[in-house]
């Protein structure tokens, strides 16, 4: 596999071997790519030009390798420790000259969610991004990126760039709702299915339970991000970036409005099933109770009467043997059509 444009060469200088995978660097001059793929030890030397951007992306970074980037960029150690630490609630945090950015990133997989964290730092012009694993495609970021209209690199900012993550970051989460959306429907399916696989709908429903709130957890706190972000008063955002902000926010909105029936239409599911389940035991009851009903009258009439009419093997070992045999087969049979049908 090739080495990425923006990937910097570890071997070039003893800086770039940070994280399980090459760092990736990448500077803008008046809304065009100046320089990418350079070592990380020169970032502060792009951020001493008033008219540069310049992005970091760090991969699974130790403890001592952030403290190095966080002394290039003069990062708070509280902050740094935040980006190492995993697990940690999604969140914007302010910090004097920059801001703490932690963020989730949902993938579904044959019904099973996965979350990867992505940590970032930004200031006016340097944007940090550090990623806990490989599972957030930068790739994906840089597309985007590339795309995107031109509406706030010509003036230099890194808002531009923290647009383009979080638009990426909600769209994936977005993405992860219609999964599960997806699997509600096959859950929906199972619970009308004629078969009715109690045990498959069980533990469909509870994955999907449980992973609508894991999602929910990560998504809600995105319209706190959003909404700090877009206040007037901190003048993060540029004007023309506005728009471009709130239609993620919107976006958040309906992941969170999506979650929200999602879970809503899960319990519904719940429900219906337990009704169902409910409905087939009464018919089950009814043709029992009528089989047995039936089978109660011949019994009654020959027990009342004493009834022991001969019979084939009639006081031999032989009638006995037959007898038990007889009594044997037809209560394996009752049991097999009872379990065929779902009634045992």
């Amino acid at each position: 596999m090739g080495s990425h444009p923006s990937e910097t060469d570890a071997d070039e200088d003893p800086g770039n071997r940070i994280g399980s995978a090459p760092p990736r660097t990448r500077a803008w001059h008046g809304g065009a790519i100046e320089a990418e793929g350079f070592p990380v030890a020169r970032l502060s030397d792009y951020l001493e030009r008033p008219d540069v951007v310049v992005w970091l992306d760090l991969c699974a970074p130790r403890r001592e390798d952030l403290h190095v980037v966080g002394d290039e960029l003069g990062l708070d150690p509280v902050a740094v420790e935040d980006a190492v630490s995993r697990h940690e609630r999604a969140k914007l945090d302010r910090y004097q000259g920059y801001a703490f950015l932690n963020v989730y990133v949902p993938v579904v997989t044959d019904g099973e969610l996965a979350m990867h964290e992505v940590s970032a730092f930004v200031s006016e012009r340097a944007l940090v991004t550090v990623r806990q694993d490989c599972g957030f495609d930068v790739d994906a970021l840089i597309r985007r990126w590339d795309q995107t209209p031109d509406a706030g690199l010509a003036e230099p900012t890194a808002a531009f760039l923290l647009y383009g993550l979080l638009d990426l970051v909600v769209d994936l989460q977005l993405t992860a709702v219609q999964a599960l959306d997806d699997e509600a429907d096959t859950v929906e399916d199972l619970v009308f299915d004629t078969v009715f696989p109690v045990k498959e709908i069980q533990r469909r429903s509870y994955r999907l339970r449980k992973n609508l709130a894991a999602l929910r957890r990560v998504a809600l706190p995105m319209r706190e991000v959003l909404n700090t972000l877009l206040r007037r008063d901190l003048k993060f955002v540029p004007a023309p970036l506005v728009p471009y902000f709130q239609d993620v926010y919107d976006h958040t909105l309906r992941v969170a409005e999506s979650i929200d029936g999602l879970r809503d239409l899960v319990a519904d599911l719940l429900e219906t099933r337990l009704a169902l389940q409910g409905n087939r035991m009464n018919e089950v009851m009814k043709k029992v109770t009528s089989w047995a009903a039936i089978i109660a009258v011949p019994t009654a009439v020959t027990g009342f009467y004493g009834q022991n009419v001969p019979y084939p093997g009639f006081s031999q070992h032989s009638g006995f043997v037959a007898s038990t045999v007889i009594v044997v087969v037809c209560s394996l049979s009752l049991y097999v059509i009872f379990k065929i049908r779902d009634w045992l």
